[in-house]
């Protein structure tokens, strides 16, 4: 089955880096678009960065110009760059793959907490 597993959250001051990795086994169909999502304590999960097949990756607005998205693909592994990082991206990170036969899954998350 299809296995995504986040690691690289931490804790970190504001203007501070990370770097998150999703590494994905079990795919064997066609894969639309690959992404990280957020969701902060009382909030909805949101979007913060993906790549869509024959596409330009999308941000969100929040994270432009801040954060990169980027794969390996011989390491089957999406990578999340995150640079001047701000209190308000504080958030449990999530890795998701979008199979282009409909099929959405998920990782288990990695916690980033940015400090003040």
């Amino acid at each position: 089955q299809v296995q995504l597993v986040e690691s690289g959250g931490d804790l970190v001051q504001a203007g501070g880096s990370l770097r998150l990795s999703c590494v994905a086994s079990g795919i064997d169909f066609a894969i639309r678009a690959m992404g990280w999502y957020r969701q902060a304590p009382g909030k909805q999960r949101e979007l913060v960065a993906r790549m869509i097949r024959n596409s330009a990756d999308n941000y969100a607005d929040s994270v432009k110009g801040r954060f990169t998205i980027s794969k390996d693909s011989a390491k089957n592994t999406l990578y999340l760059q995150m640079n001047n990082l701000k209190p308000e991206d504080t958030a449990v990170y999530y890795c998701n793959v979008e199979s282009a036969y409909g099929g959405n899954y998920w990782g288990q998350g990695t916690q980033v907490t940015v400090s003040s």
